[in-house]
């Protein structure tokens, strides 16, 4: 497999969390899903209609602006962004969320060989640790050391910063996320980087 000599080499592991632990989809379309209901049950809005829309906008140009063109398309009431925020930072998952299975062999071959795994958690701390919270990890969560960058100053650093508090060898480490941004940081760093989509390609 691609990870074996990662394994030989690298002692300590750092994943980015969303699209690469996990599809991050699988957590926006469940918060849209509560969201049509809640809705529907409040305003007597169609909930397929609502959930339909937001789906679709999500795909098409990702989450920033789906509560703010969802509300003005079906002319729901601005008081209802505290319920959206409340639900997006904190709502219980219909369903778990799920480790993408080459993602999970790859943690699971780590744990294997007693190395170490770190998060590397991008965004806003209370949200992703509700998606972290939410994750079906098959027992590997007790193997888990989780950084929010956001706790970092300044934030850009926050993997350098990381690295030094935990005295860890940049010779040793390898980081797996799944954008240019990251890519550049390891880059920058001296810290081998691999795209989590050469996992897929497996």
């Amino acid at each position: 497999m691609i990870f074996d000599k990662y394994l030989q080499d690298k002692q300590s592991f750092i994943f980015e969390l969303d699209n690469v632990i996990y599809p991050e989809k699988d957590y926006y379309l469940q918060v849209y899903y509560l969201f049509a209901q809640f809705i529907e049950y409040s305003e007597q809005l169609n909930a397929a209609e609502t959930l339909a829309y937001m789906q679709e906008l999500y795909l098409q140009e990702g989450a920033d602006e789906v509560f703010v063109k969802t509300i003005a398309k079906f002319n729901i009431p601005e008081k209802y962004s505290v319920n959206y925020e409340m639900l997006l930072h904190s709502v219980r998952l219909p369903l778990k969320l799920l480790v993408y299975t080459e993602v999970l062999s790859f943690l699971q071959s780590v744990v294997l060989e007693r190395k170490q795994i770190f998060l590397l958690v991008k965004g806003i701390p209370a949200m992703q640790l509700n998606k972290i919270r939410q994750t079906e990890w098959d027992g590997l969560e007790k193997y888990l050391t989780v950084f929010f960058t956001a706790e970092y100053e300044p934030e850009q650093d926050a993997l350098k910063l990381i690295l030094e508090q935990q005295q860890l060898s940049r010779e040793e480490v390898l980081l797996i996320g799944n954008s240019t941004i990251t890519q550049n940081i390891a880059s920058d760093l001296n810290v081998d980087y691999l795209s989590v989509n050469e996992l897929f390609s497996m």
